[in-house]
């Protein structure tokens, strides 16, 4: 066995730790899931669906309906079947905009602590506020 003449340092490796720590933290993001939205850039744009699920550490969100993209799949057991899968793949959440419930028109959002103590998501332009789909 060779033995080392330099002692190995923690400095990279913790320096490696640092930036994941960075890279891996989650966005906040102005939808959540069940939220009606409309798509207002890429090649959906226009399209209004809801969004199905929320990726949190890349910042995007799949909208029902929209952003179809095309796979070819090789079936993995004699039973499944391969072939071409189509499904929504994710888009970037400041690509959509949340409807309004009073008008259906895109609308950013506003927060405002109620005096419970209970957080609430408000309409900029009707002032109306934006009930949460669990």
């Amino acid at each position: 066995m060779r033995i080392l003449k330099y002692k190995k340092t923690d400095r990279s490796r913790h320096k490696g730790q640092k930036r994941h720590a960075q890279n891996s933290e989650r966005v906040k993001l102005h939808v959540t899931t069940g939220d009606t939205v409309k798509v207002v850039r890429g090649d959906d744009k226009g399209h209004v669906g809801k969004v199905i699920r929320v990726y949190r550490k890349t910042g995007r969100v799949v909208v029902e309906g929209a952003n179809f993209v095309k796979r070819h799949r090789k079936a993995r057991s004699a039973e499944e079947q391969g072939g071409i899968v189509s499904f929504e793949a994710p888009i970037h959440s400041s690509n959509v905009m949340l409807l309004d419930p009073k008008t259906d028109a895109p609308t950013r959002t506003r927060r405002r602590i109620d005096t419970d103590g209970t957080k609430e998501r408000l309409s900029v332009k009707s002032g109306e506020a934006i009930p949460r789909v669990r």
